[in-house]
């Protein structure tokens, strides 16, 4: 999703990918209580917005980074030497990447360009 408008109340978000890109929904505020305030004798509870902080970066900035869940749009393959590698080896664990190939894709695959002349 695509924050698109914020006010006091509502959240205004473009859906991106799937079978409802471009829609445009609203997210409200809800009352959270958290099921954890056992320890205490009264519940705490608050209006917020259910939603998570997501970032995205491209495979050159995250360069060098170490993240803990790493999630790969490849709906059209890398286009550069090492990309893919550099892509797939910022998680700290191979359980936590992701792949999405694309919705069209009937296989599992995808080309990681490598050029030879470089590597000598």
């Amino acid at each position: 999703m695509i924050i698109t408008r914020m006010k006091d109340r509502v959240l205004e978000a473009r859906l991106i990918g799937g079978e409802h890109d471009g829609d445009i929904v609203m997210i409200p505020r809800i009352s959270m209580v958290p099921t954890t305030s056992a320890e205490f004798t009264f519940r705490f509870k608050r209006l917020q917005f259910p939603v998570r902080l997501a970032f995205a970066l491209s495979i050159n900035k995250a360069q060098g980074q170490s993240v803990r869940y790493v999630g790969i749009h490849l709906a059209v393959p890398v286009f550069a030497h090492g990309q893919l590698y550099v892509a797939l080896s910022r998680a700290t664990c191979s359980h936590n990447v992701k792949v999405f190939l694309g919705d069209n894709s009937s296989e599992s695959i995808t080309n990681n360009v490598v050029y030879d002349e470089v590597l000598l």
